[in-house]
């Protein structure tokens, strides 16, 4: 089983619990796009469900397949946020962002009664960080906040490269007009942690760990698709 396969997998699981009539976040990521295809043809065949896409890629996809849309001003509140992850450990601490849409996935999830996050297999981790976090940033006082992140890894004992991602011949700009640092950590002992100190930044606008977020996890593999439930 290649990869796409297996977020076939994950993605088929993932839609046995989408139920009629439920108001879905709909995620961002090349394993949320196999389960918005997926969901496609369910609602081809008469499924009713409103989805809050989690950036403007999802939404065009969304749209072309005949999906329908809503904004989450019309839809505040969700029953279930379907979205992948670059990493996920026992404990269903996720690293998210690498598409670049972290902000509004992490607004969606949060207004989600519940989260199921769907990966494969090399997703899973012991400890996050060896995928680059993703930090959200105002444009204004880059290099500021850089610096602010630079103390804030300091003081937690964290190193390694921090990034400006970019796109073409500039910075990578996000759907909300932002920019993304990506921090190299390697390893990231204590996410709750570091959680709270770069919230504690005034320049991040936010961060790709998402913690007590998901409420389960499918993860497909070789022999199939797992879940994965948080040891609390």
């Amino acid at each position: 089983m290649d990869a796409r396969e297996m977020k076939i997998k994950a993605a088929e699981a993932a839609l046995a619990y989408v139920e009629d009539g439920m108001r879905l976040g709909i995620g961002t990521g090349s394993t949320a796009e196999e389960f918005v295809r997926l969901l496609a043809e369910k609602v081809a065949g008469g499924l009713k469900v409103e989805g809050v896409p989690t950036s403007e890629r999802t939404a065009r996809l969304c749209v072309e397949l005949g999906v329908s849309l809503k904004s989450l001003d019309e839809l505040p509140e969700l029953d279930l946020t379907i979205d992948g992850a670059d990493e996920v450990d026992e404990h269903l601490r996720l690293i998210k962002g690498g598409g670049g849409a972290l902000l509004r996935e992490k607004i969606v999830a949060s207004a989600s009664t519940r989260m199921i996050v769907i990966a494969d297999e090399s997703k899973v981790v012991a400890t996050l960080g060896a995928f680059p976090l993703p930090i959200e940033v105002n444009p204004f006082g880059l290099v500021t906040t850089r610096l602010a992140i630079e103390r804030v890894a300091s003081r937690l004992g964290l190193t390694g490269d921090l990034r400006l991602r970019q796109s073409g011949d500039g910075a990578f700009t996000t759907d909300g007009g932002h920019y993304i640092i990506d921090a190299s950590f390697g390893r990231i002992p204590d996410a709750e942690a570091l959680s709270i100190e770069l919230n504690s930044i005034p320049g991040v606008v936010e961060h790709g760990l998402f913690i007590n977020m998901a409420t389960l996890a499918i993860i497909a593999g070789a022999a199939g698709a797992r879940t994965l439930e948080a040891k609390r």
